[in-house]
């Protein structure tokens, strides 16, 4: 059942809110429940058409939402976002585009492929916490959402580079956590499963796999929402339980059990 919508304190969070992956799936909830509390939005993505869906039913709300076409992959993305944002006051960060944009065996793979994986999810994310989360912290106000995964909490064969970049980002979320909480900004990593979007289905996942726990984009968005001051890691409901089963010991025993839920999900 999907969860009611969610508001939020707009005088903490406000007056405009950025997400990045802010097109489709659980980044267009984002939107569409933020605009609903009355944040004007900033959506980067890549995909035009979908951004402009997104912000047309967004605006429906009453809000100012601009959009940004952009690749968190080229060298001048940050510039990019730096200035189509100048002069707002932004409360809000929500960076939602952390996918696995290439997964291959290691040693056999594609190094630059794999280095684009570590730029979408630690260097754009990086970047972007602080290109945002300097003035929060200066005003005494704001919140700072990471989208994560709990493939961050063990190796998974074949995307061993993206589970360790999800890693990071969970730790990174904690240290950040703890800096910014006497200033005024809240921080939390957002812990996803599997999730019913459409770069979930473009990937090929199986969601009828049998005992998978498949969550809906409504009810991830609106559970990130109602939980951006219990950070530093808020692992949605449907996830809780796996998240400890995959930080147990022996990790030998974890890595397995993760690769044979893998093949599952991939019809392997």
């Amino acid at each position: 059942m999907t969860s009611t919508s969610t508001s939020i304190d707009t005088e903490k969070y406000g007056p405009w809110a950025v997400i990045a992956g802010g097109s489709e799936g659980v980044g267009a909830v984002f939107a569409d429940e933020l605009a609903r509390s009355g944040l004007n939005l900033v959506l980067i993505a890549r995909n035009k058409d979908a951004l402009e869906s997104t912000a047309e039913q967004a605006r429906k709300h009453g809000t100012d939402v601009r959009i940004l076409v952009q690749d968190l992959l080229a060298d001048d993305a940050v510039a990019n976002i730096a200035a189509a944002t100048s002069g707002r006051e932004v409360g809000l960060l929500i960076f939602n585009a952390g996918a696995n944009t290439y997964g291959n065996e290691f040693v056999f793979g594609d190094m630059k492929r794999f280095r684009d994986v570590m730029t979408l999810n630690i260097d754009r994310q990086l970047e972007l916490v602080q290109l945002f989360g300097k003035p929060m912290a200066e005003r005494g106000r704001g919140g700072i959402v990471l989208l994560g995964s709990v493939t961050g909490f063990v190796g998974s064969g074949h995307q061993s580079i993206y589970s360790a970049a999800k890693a990071f980002s969970r730790v990174f979320a904690e240290g950040l956590w703890w800096e910014m909480r006497d200033r005024g900004v809240d921080v939390v990593e957002l812990v996803l499963g599997v999730t019913r979007t459409p770069a979930m289905a473009r990937a090929g996942l199986n969601f009828d796999a049998p005992g998978l726990r498949v969550s809906e984009p409504a009810d991830v968005a609106r559970e990130g929402l109602a939980h951006i001051a219990d950070g530093p890691v808020w692992v949605v409901d449907a996830e809780q339980e796996g998240a400890r089963a995959r930080s147990q010991f022996p990790r030998g025993e974890r890595v397995l059990a993760e690769a044979a839920a893998v093949a599952a999900m991939m019809g392997r």
